[in-house]
């Protein structure tokens, strides 16, 4: 008996949604730091903009309460359209439904906030009624605190929902080094979101292969001169 659940995330076997990145919405997570899960959720954008994923981006009461999203978000994908909405849980708009429907991939990768309300209820909703499989990625949503996140992230688990992080999913879809036409967009992306990984790979690059520091301006390094 075949268990879909055990594919692997491919290019071409999902897609992807990002709810209510927003800083309002932002302002109330406790449970990651706001400026790492920032740089985690634009990551995770910019790699799904690499491998052609269909992407939506849905926003809540953007006017009245939640803000403009992310425009470091908004900016990895020119010309999209948000789907904004008045209910917590995206399932409830019918856009959000028929974009899900028109991308036609059953695996959704999912990356919002909060954990335990718009992205807990999406998820649930999606399963039972859509039939969709839901890749909840941890470290690109967060909660009101860290039991929040950690207890919504337990009762989807529960129920079925698959959780991952987002380098996890970049390197998923990435998945073997000989696919050259991504490897250098992806390595772009590691560098800048990475952390010490990113790190390792620009040390590796300019201190064992020779290439140059990726920095856009020119510096000159001044020798050592002893104190007298």
């Amino acid at each position: 008996m075949s268990n879909s659940k055990l594919e692997v995330l491919t290019p071409d076997n999902c897609q992807m949604i990002f709810i209510d990145q927003q800083p309002q919405m932002a302002f109330g997570v406790q449970s990651i730091d706001r400026q790492v899960l920032k740089n985690n959720v634009v990551g995770l954008a910019k790699a799904a903009s690499v491998f052609n994923i269909p992407t939506i981006i849905t926003t809540v009461e953007t006017q009245s309460f939640s803000g403009n999203t992310f425009p470091e978000l908004l900016d990895v994908f020119p010309g999209k359209d948000i789907l904004e909405r008045t209910s917590m849980n995206s399932w409830d708009d019918q856009k959000v439904r028929d974009a899900l429907k028109a991308n036609g991939k059953k695996k959704v990768v999912v990356s919002g906030l909060w954990t335990e309300v718009c992205n807990n209820t999406f998820a649930l909703c999606a399963m039972l009624e859509g039939d969709y499989e839901i890749y909840m990625v941890a470290d690109a949503s967060g909660g009101t605190s860290k039991e929040a996140h950690d207890f919504a992230m337990q009762r989807m688990i529960q129920a079925g929902v698959i959780p991952v992080t987002w380098q996890q999913v970049l390197l998923e879809w990435q998945r073997d080094w000989a696919h050259k036409e991504t490897y250098n967009a992806v390595m772009d992306i590691v560098r800048e979101h990475s952390g010490a990984y990113g790190m390792g790979v620009d040390y590796a690059y300019t201190m064992v292969h020779g290439a140059q520091s990726r920095q856009k301006s020119e510096h000159n390094t001044l020798a050592p001169v002893p104190a007298r």
